[in-house]
C-alpha cells in the first residue's frame, strides 16, 4: 500500500520525461495507435519484466525483499487485470511499458521504479515484440496444420474423380481433385518451413542490449534468455536493435507465402464454381445471392479471402519501404511497423481459420471429363502409349497431331499414371511426412 511518502512522489506517464511539456499536438502525432496496438503486448510486458527483474537481484540491483514485492505486484496485473481483461492504458499515459511501471509505482513507491535499471524501451518493446509474435507464429501455425487436415482429406476423398488441368487458362491433360486438393496441401508445407525459419530468427532474446548499446550494469543476459525460454540471443547489442524491422519482414515474407496458397486457391474456387465450369458446389450456407437475381449463388467468402491475401502479399513491401534507408541504431519509423504488422496477423488468421471451415464443405462434381470439349487433353496419353510402343517421341506427336487436325482422334478409356505425385499415386503420405516434421 501507499505510504504518506509514497504519495508525495510524482509520479510520471513518460518514461523520459524531463519536466518538460510536450505539445499536446505532437504528442498525439507521435503517439500514434501504440496505445491501442500496446494492449496486445501488456501480458508479454509483464513476462519480461518478470525475467528482468529476477536478473537484476542476481547482479545485487535489486534486494530479495523488493524482487518479492514486485513479482507479487507483476503477477497480481498479469492475472487480475490483463487476463481478464481490465488492462487499460491510461489518458495521458504513452504506452504499455510506461502503464506498467505505473501500475507498480503506485503501488510499491520507489521500488516500482526500480525495474528499468538495466533496459530502455527499445529493448524492452524489442522483447515485448519478439514475444509476440513467437506466439502468434504457433497459432498461425496451428491454424494452417487444420487447413493442411482438411486437404489432405478432401484430396484422399476425392483422388478417383476427374477434372481438366489447365495452363494458359486452355484445358491441357487429365487432373484430378485429389491432386487438386493434394498441391495446396503441400503448397502450405512449404509455407510452414518458411514460417518456421522465421520463428528462429524471431526467438532470440534482445533484452540486455538496452538502446542498442548495452549497459555498464552487470546484467546477465544468459539468464534472462532461458527465464523467457529463448532459444539463444542477440549476441551483439547493436545488433539487438538492428532487428527491429528484420525480424518483421522476415514474418511478413512468411506470411506472405501462406496468404499466396490461399489466394491461389480461393481463385480456382470462384473459378470452378461458375456456370461455366461447374467443377464444384458450394453448399447455399457458404454462398449469398443477388437483391434481382433468384439463381444467384455468390462465392462471397472466397471472393473476400481472394482479396483479403492479396492485400496480405503486400504486406512486406509495406514493411521494407517503412524501413528503407534507415541507419543502425533506433529510430521512431519503428513504431509504424506495429500498425502494418499486427493488424495483418489477425487478418491471417482469420482467413485461414474460414478456408479451413469452407473447404471441407466443397462438393465435387464427377463425370467432367465425359464432356466431349475435353476430348483433346488426352492427346499426351495417345503420344505416350505410341512411345511406349517403339515409335519416336517427335513422329508419334506429329502423328496424334494429325490425326487431331482430321478429326480422327479417339481419346483413350483408361488412364495410367503411377509415378509419385501422378494422379493415380498422390504421394500423400510423403506430404503428411513433411508437415510432421516441422517443429512449430
Amino acid at each position: 500500500m501507499l505510504t504518506p511518502s509514497h504519495l508525495n512522489t510524482r509520479i510520471m506517464k513518460k518514461l523520459w520525461e524531463k519536466g518538460i511539456e510536450t505539445d499536446e499536438f505532437i504528442e498525439k502525432f507521435t503517439v500514434g495507435k501504440d496505445r491501442e496496438l500496446d494492449l496486445e503486448l501488456a501480458k508479454y510486458d509483464v513476462k519480461g519484466t518478470l525475467a528482468h527483474i529476477t536478473m537484476l537481484e542476481s547482479a545485487g540491483l535489486l534486494s530479495s525483499t523488493e524482487l518479492g514485492q514486485l513479482s507479487v505486484e507483476l503477477n497480481r496485473i498479469l492475472d487480475d487485470v490483463i487476463e481478464t481483461g481490465k488492462f487499460i492504458i491510461e489518458d495521458g499515459v504513452e504506452d504499455v511499458h510506461t502503464q506498467i511501471e505505473l501500475m507498480l509505482t503506485r503501488e510499491l513507491g520507489d521500488v516500482g521504479k526500480k525495474v528499468h535499471s538495466g533496459r530502455s524501451r527499445n529493448d524492452q518493446v524489442l522483447v515485448d515484440v519478439r514475444l509476440y509474435l513467437r506466439d502468434q507464429i504457433k497459432e498461425i501455425s496451428k491454424l494452417s496444420k487444420q487447413l493442411f487436415d482438411t486437404l489432405i482429406n478432401q484430396s484422399e476423398g476425392t483422388k478417383e474423380i476427374l477434372l481438366p488441368g489447365y495452363t494458359h487458362t486452355q484445358a491441357a491433360m487429365p487432373s484430378s481433385f485429389g491432386m487438386w486438393f493434394g498441391a495446396y496441401a503441400e503448397s502450405l508445407v512449404d509455407d510452414l518451413v518458411l514460417l518456421e525459419s522465421a520463428y528462429h530468427i524471431i526467438n532470440r532474446n534482445p533484452l540486455g542490449s538496452a538502446a542498442g548499446y548495452g549497459s555498464s550494469f552487470p546484467l546477465d543476459r544468459t539468464m534472462t534468455t532461458e527465464l523467457l525460454d529463448f532459444e539463444g540471443m542477440n549476441v551483439n547489442s547493436v545488433y539487438a536493435q538492428m532487428g527491429r524491422g528484420k525480424t518483421e519482414q522476415t514474418l511478413s515474407f512468411a506470411m506472405a507465402g501462406i496468404a499466396g496458397t490461399l489466394n491461389k486457391f480461393a481463385s480456382d474456387v470462384c473459378l470452378y464454381n461458375s456456370q461455366n465450369f461447374n467443377f464444384i458446389k458450394l453448399p447455399d450456407e457458404l454462398t449469398t445471392g443477388s437483391s434481382i437475381m433468384p439463381h444467384k449463388k455468390n462465392p462471397d467468402v472466397f471472393e473476400l479471402i481472394r482479396s483479403k491475401t492479396n492485400s496480405l502479399k503486400a504486406l512486406p513491401n509495406q514493411i521494407i519501404m517503412a524501413t528503407t534507408n534507415l541507419t543502425s541504431g533506433y529510430h521512431r519509423d519503428f513504431q509504424i511497423l506495429k500498425e502494418i504488422l499486427f493488424p495483418a496477423i489477425q487478418e491471417l488468421k482469420n482467413c485461414l481459420s474460414i478456408t479451413a471451415y469452407a473447404a471441407k464443405k466443397i462438393e465435387v462434381q464427377g463425370d467432367i471429363l465425359e464432356d466431349p470439349k475435353y476430348k483433346l487433353i488426352f492427346s499426351v496419353e495417345v503420344v505416350n502409349e505410341l512411345v511406349q510402343q517403339g515409335i519416336p517421341f517427335r513422329d508419334a506427336y506429329q502423328k496424334v497431331a494429325q490425326q487431331i487436325k482430321d478429326g480422327s482422334f479417339e481419346p483413350p478409356t483408361e488412364l495410367n499414371h503411377t509415378h509419385e505425385g501422378s494422379i493415380g499415386n498422390l504421394g500423400n503420405e510423403q506430404i503428411i511426412e513433411r508437415m510432421n516434421r516441422l517443429k512449430i
